[in-house]
């Protein structure tokens, strides 16, 4: 007999803006049922699947580890543009059954957590049947609608958050000069040119994220 049961996913991330646009991603793909998400938080409801976004919040393996443990979380899986073998192994190592590249379609994805969900570890990087089937969204990550891309946007929400250039570089696994190019363009596209300029510009249009469970769409 199939089990007809729903697959309960919490989404985990530190912006509202970015769990609200992978709410939407999964919409209506059933039987994938998004039941919860996080902002800075775990997930506090019983879940079949955690995907946990990463951006401006590398989880890093300990991280990965500690939320793998929860005694509520079924699977977690890594969804992030960063796939390099070392990171991918780091982190399957620490308990994610599944590493999922962000530029897969939304059926690409829904069929990757199912499969997860069924017992499978998946790495899936963006390949040819992985187009995206899904138009644009300005609201996919803050700063977007503005012209940044995840990148610059990456880096402009952990300049909000306080963080230094060392600890970007860092937490991104940028050199030095790339990061430097990364918030020259970011202050070309919003207009600022000093980095108290930039924090304001990120607080006033979401870059600075608000701990809290935030109940799905109805």
């Amino acid at each position: 007999m199939n089990d007809s049961r729903p697959v309960r996913v919490a989404i985990v991330n530190d912006y509202e803006i970015v769990v609200r646009g992978l709410e939407r991603l999964l919409a209506d793909r059933p039987p994938l049922e998004v039941v919860e998400l996080d902002c800075l938080v775990d997930p506090a409801l019983p879940v079949d699947l955690v995907l946990l976004d990463t951006f401006a919040a590398q989880p890093g393996a300990e991280k990965v580890a500690r939320m793998n443990a929860l005694p509520n979380v079924g699977h977690l899986v890594v969804y992030t543009w960063e796939q390099d073998e070392q990171r991918v192994a780091r982190d399957l190592a620490a308990g994610a059954r599944g590493h999922l590249s962000k530029g897969l379609s939304g059926e690409a994805l829904a069929h990757a957590l199912l499969r997860v969900h069924a017992g499978e570890v998946v790495v899936a990087p963006l390949d040819d049947h992985g187009v995206r089937d899904t138009p644009a969204d300005p609201h996919a990550w803050p700063g977007r609608a503005h012209g940044l891309s995840s990148r610059e946007a990456e880096v402009l929400g952990l300049i909000t958050q306080g963080k230094t250039n060392e600890e970007i570089a860092r937490q991104l696994y940028l050199s030095p000069n790339t990061l430097k190019r990364y918030i020259r363009t970011a202050y070309r596209k919003i207009g600022v040119e000093r980095r108290s300029q930039a924090v304001a510009w990120g607080y006033q249009h979401g870059m600075a994220p608000v701990p809290g469970l935030i109940l799905p769409s109805a």
